[in-house]
């Protein structure tokens, strides 16, 4: 990877994980616990604890991309980021820009 494809992926990793900051804000409100008070129908009811519960998946998720990502940001002035902890092979830098929490290459992802 060269020093221009290194500062790419930088930005990038920074854009998404600002994007994923207000991704997560979002996420913490709706899955605020229900009130067993509010005048809502047992039907709305269960599908806002339905929802509730995607929204908690959805969270766990996005808190988990964030740790890897803030992880790839630490480590990509490292000379061995960009290179899979598996094979050892280069990983292409499109699929860095497309994921670039990604530790292996696409051979080894499978």
């Amino acid at each position: 990877m060269n020093e221009f494809e290194r500062e790419e992926l930088k930005e990038k990793i920074e854009e998404t994980i600002a994007a994923l900051e207000d991704q997560i804000f979002e996420l913490e409100l709706l899955t605020q616990p229900i009130s067993p008070d509010n005048a809502l129908g047992r039907i709305t009811r269960m599908d806002a604890i339905n929802n509730k519960s995607v929204n908690e998946e959805n969270l766990r998720r996005a808190r988990l991309k964030m740790n890897k990502l803030q992880t790839s940001l630490s480590k990509i002035d490292d000379p061995k980021f960009g290179i899979c902890v598996k094979c050892g092979q280069t990983i292409q830098i499109a699929r860095l820009m497309y994921m670039p929490e990604s530790a292996t290459c696409v051979r080894c992802a499978n």
